[in-house]
């Protein structure tokens, strides 16, 4: 019998749900494209450039983290508890957890446990998992960081316009919103029910699944990861360029939406923040893409554009940001601030 999670809704209340990223479901979720990566195209690209420092970790532990069905253990899919949390706070509290929960979660991932996770793995875990993120996810973070603010602000958005059940039927096929109750359709025997008074539902967009996954047990807070739209748009090549062709990029209407697609965004999207026509819109796109200044990516029936890291490259040395304005020197020896927050009305 397929499986069915029901997560019961607080009186419909737009506050019960809620949207968070997460660094840490980002990396374990990621682990998929170790064991299979014919079954994740879209990141290729990124496996081939990280490939050589993937070579050096701990691989044996980092494809135990996952099995075959791509069932990842729930300890390391924790609840984000802010709308941006960081790297560092979700691996302290990874360390905290007690040793007999993280293996219960190892054992329902493995109900024989690889040899890597056997004994107390904690301190291993948390050693490869570090390293992976220095070496593979560090430098791509604020790429993949980007897409998911956007995906992020894009729901706020269908839930304003068209509230809450068309935000929760555009996540997955397998989601719907139903007399108070999201239920969410499982291919493995799991099924639960359970209410959210009291701790709300978050929601979490991955760069990293291509279906909605919540926690295995009915003991973890209500959560659900779904695909985020525009992650095509990451790794894609950036194509031959000439300097007639960068000429062409000379003018208002393109350099606004070059410094707008710091975030993907769709023609009918950048129309109306413009207030330029769609098809004017694309013939700007089409140039600024063949200039290697954008990349695109097909999500359903849009496609979505985003800015290439040549792109990137050059609205940072023209001191230019996305809004207007001019970039602020950063601080020595202070991290920019990374924390977005989406109110919904």
């Amino acid at each position: 019998m397929p499986g069915l999670i029901e997560y019961e809704l607080a009186g419909m209340d737009v506050a019960d749900v809620r949207f968070a990223i997460s660094p840490l479901n980002e990396l374990t979720l990621s682990l998929r494209t170790f064991r299979d990566p014919g079954r994740y195209p879209v990141h290729l690209p990124w496996l081939r450039r990280t490939e050589r420092a993937r070579s050096a970790l701990d691989v044996p532990l980092l494809l135990a983290l996952t099995n075959d069905d791509m069932w990842t253990p729930d300890f390391l899919n924790p609840r984000p508890h802010a709308p941006l949390t960081r790297i560092d706070d979700e691996l302290a509290a990874v360390a905290r957890v007690p040793v007999d929960r993280m293996l219960d979660d190892l054992r329902a991932v493995h109900p024989r446990l690889p040899e890597p996770l056997r004994g107390d793995p904690s301190a291993r875990i948390l050693d490869a998992l570090r390293e992976y993120w220095r070496t593979c996810f560090a430098p791509w973070w604020p790429r993949m960081r980007a897409v998911l603010q956007a995906d992020v602000v894009h729901r706020g958005q269908v839930i304003s316009a068209h509230g809450l059940a068309a935000m929760f039927g555009d996540l997955s096929d397998r989601v719907q919103l139903k007399d108070g109750v999201v239920r969410m359709r499982l291919i493995s025997d799991a099924r639960y029910r359970r209410a959210t008074s009291g701790e709300g539902l978050t929601l979490v967009p991955t760069l990293f699944s291509r279906a909605a996954t919540v926690p295995i047990s009915p003991s973890e807070p209500p959560l659900i990861m779904y695909g985020t739209r525009g992650a095509g748009t990451l790794w894609q090549a950036e194509p031959r360029r000439s300097p007639g062709v960068l000429t062409d990029l000379l003018g208002a209407t393109r350099a606004g939406l070059l410094t707008m697609l710091e975030t993907p965004a769709s023609t009918t999207e950048l129309s109306g923040r413009l207030g330029v026509t769609p098809s004017a819109v694309n013939q700007h796109l089409r140039t600024l893409r063949a200039a290697g200044l954008l990349a695109g990516a097909r999500h359903g029936r849009s496609v979505l554009y985003l800015r290439s890291e040549l792109g990137d490259a050059l609205v940072t040395g023209s001191g230019l940001r996305s809004g207007g304005g001019l970039v602020p020197e950063p601080v020595p020896g202070e991290e920019p601030d990374q924390v977005v927050e989406v109110v919904t009305p």
